[in-house]
């Protein structure tokens, strides 16, 4: 089975009522055929190539570099959600969260040990340059984790720099209300020194959080039931690209420990970005492991659907509801039925240089020819999609063959009196071997239905 880049139209799938009226044999009539016209039923065909798709499929990437400590399953093994699959050992996510730790200890050591002879503007200048290295730590936190493609694990931590920001602005406030009642006589320096701290400390413990989080991610569990694909746990990367370091002292002090943890999770745990191509090693016990390297794939096939992709000059005929008839190339002699469920809204450019845009079709059980049951797809096998954009009942049609394109028209050879004339047309649908006429032509009007290219204006039948 072929698939072309581009999408064809046109099947006819019932035969039309056009009756032959008379042949001619020789001389400049030879190979013209006249016919009348009729009504007929005509299906207009749009063809795609097609991937099968799962219900789900979930690239489970390494939280930290290490090895593996435990490997409790095996390749192509079926397992269920939440089920604990492997645990990695790294002494890298725990000097992270040791570190974390440290950070907040120190933020508390501080306040606590600051000096007494402080005045206002000591404390104004100090809660002003807090709230700007709170400001660029959460940014940087925020931007680090958004490119974290886990989206379990990017909610969550985004969930978590949001409330952190969130109790830093009323901490951050309540500071400034201190101060103004230290400045009125209401409040000892100990009482600004202490709103100072819990400041400072919203970011921290939120850094020792999302630390402890990555120790936690260490024990990966299946998001989904399905089938387990084991991978190399090499060559990923992740996605952010975040050195840790190099982001802890671009935000500076313990103010950066928030971001550099939410580095760190990032850097680990980059959902689909890593990759392990052309490596063939599967992981085992004891391997080592990079951040955000692919550990396996989980694939739920409990029920699989299609993706098509349509060229532009067709798509704006394809919508949800419109079904299909779909052939496997694994299994050429099966044919399996679909059903748009959308289209999406943004173009891609294709491989050849055109425009396509994806389709998403329900893919449901097939027959073989002898009508027996199909075996049942695998996903990620190509098919080709016949989508019926267009399936009319009892409309005036023509033979496909009957019609010819001149410049920006339609146009067939009208029979009078035994004369042909150039008679303009307009279509609707359009099938391979019928097309419908939308205008121009009546029931019971003798066209040429064959040899129209041969055929000049008035000619003589």
């Amino acid at each position: 089975m072929t698939k072309q880049g581009r999408v064809i139209a046109g099947v006819l799938v019932s035969s039309l009522l056009v009756v032959a009226v008379s042949g001619c044999g020789g001389g400049d009539d030879a190979g013209i055929t006249k016919a009348a016209v009729g009504y007929g039923a005509v299906a207009e065909i749009v063809e795609a190539p097609a991937t099968v798709t799962p219900k789900a499929q979930i690239t489970v990437d390494a939280a930290a570099s290490g090895s593996v400590a435990q490997l409790l399953v095996g390749d192509g093994q079926h397992v269920e959600a939440g089920q604990p699959l492997l645990r990695i050992d790294s002494p890298e996510a725990r000097a992270q969260l040791d570190a974390a730790k440290a950070a907040d200890a120190q933020a508390a050591a501080q306040a606590k040990g600051s000096s007494g002879d402080s005045t206002v503007v000591d404390f104004t200048r100090s809660q002003s340059l807090a709230d700007s290295n709170a400001k660029k730590s959460f940014d940087a936190a925020q931007t680090t984790a958004d490119q974290i493609a886990d989206p379990a694990i990017k909610a969550s931590i985004l969930e978590q720099i949001s409330k952190a920001r969130t109790d830093y602005a009323t901490a951050s406030s309540d500071v400034r209300n201190t101060i103004g009642n230290f400045n009125k006589g209401f409040a000892s320096v100990s009482d600004v020194l202490g709103s100072l701290g819990d400041a400072q400390r919203t970011q921290t413990k939120a850094a020792v959080a999302i630390a402890q989080k990555t120790i936690d991610s260490l024990t990966v569990k299946a998001s989904i039931t399905g089938t387990v694909s084991l991978r190399s746990g090499v060559g990923g990367g992740g996605t952010s690209g975040v050195d840790v370091s190099s982001l802890l002292s671009q935000v500076g002090g313990n103010l950066g420990s928030l971001a550099g943890a939410a580095g760190s999770l990032g850097a680990a745990a980059g959902g689909s970005g890593g990759s392990d191509a052309g490596n063939d090693t599967v992981i085992a016990q004891g391997s080592p492991v990079s951040s955000g390297a692919p550990l396996l794939v989980l694939t739920d096939s409990s029920a699989l659907s299609l993706t098509a992709q349509v060229d532009e000059t067709s798509i704006l005929k394809v919508a949800p509801g419109v079904t299909a008839q779909v052939q496997l190339d694994a299994v050429p002699d099966a044919k399996y039925s679909a059903t748009v469920l959308s289209v999406d809204s943004q173009g891609q450019s294709s491989s050849r240089g055109g425009v396509t845009y994806r389709v998403r079709l329900s893919l449901q059980p097939g027959t073989l020819g002898d009508g027996t049951a199909a075996p049942t797809p695998r996903a990620g096998m190509s098919a080709v999609a016949d989508l019926k954009v267009a399936d009319k009942q009892h409309v005036l049609s023509v033979p496909a063959a009957a019609v010819v394109h001149d410049g920006d028209q339609d146009i067939v050879w009208l029979v009078t009196s035994g004369v042909m004339h150039r008679q303009v047309v307009r279509l609707g649908a359009q099938g391979d071997t019928a097309v419908e006429i939308a205008s121009g032509l009546n029931e019971g009007d003798m066209i040429v239905t064959a040899g129209a290219d041969k055929v000049h204006d008035g000619q003589k039948l």
